[in-house]
């Protein structure tokens, strides 16, 4: 740390020995090498505070990104949701002016309403494979 030599501890050593004579300078020297232990210690949790703060600002820049990516995912996703709630209104749409009744006249029996239904299912399902043919994509059939 101060790069001292051997022969510079010994004329240090020396000193200390005539100056502090030979009773006082064990205690001295004890409680010098107690200070510098302290000394040690309050360097080494300083470093340990200081990386702990950059992995916690790092943490906090990781937290942000996720966030950002999270939120562009919910943006896209509602979007697509969006997107297919038109499509399924469209449809809606498609199917009650299709259906030869007026788009505000409601079915007459119950019987009406189920064929209503199914036609609208069906159209649903011609839409679907119509997109997949489109697609070059190929659908099993269902029974």
């Amino acid at each position: 740390m101060f790069d001292i030599g051997f022969s510079e501890m010994a004329i240090i050593a020396v000193v200390g020995l005539v100056v502090l004579g030979p009773e006082r300078l064990p205690k001295v020297a004890r409680q010098l090498g107690q200070w510098l232990g302290k000394l040690q210690r309050y360097v080494s949790d300083v470093k340990s505070d200081i990386s702990r703060q950059m992995e916690l600002e790092e943490l906090r820049k990781l937290q942000g990104e996720m966030k950002d990516a999270a939120s562009g995912i919910e943006d896209s996703f509602r979007s697509s949701v969006s997107e297919a709630r038109s499509e399924f209104d469209s449809i809606a749409s498609s199917v009650e002016g299709g259906s030869g009744q007026g788009a505000s006249a409601e079915p007459a029996t119950d019987w009406d309403r189920v064929y209503a239904a199914r036609r609208a299912r069906q159209k649903i399902a011609d839409r679907r494979q119509e997109r997949a043919r489109a697609l070059g994509q190929k659908r099993p059939k269902r029974p």
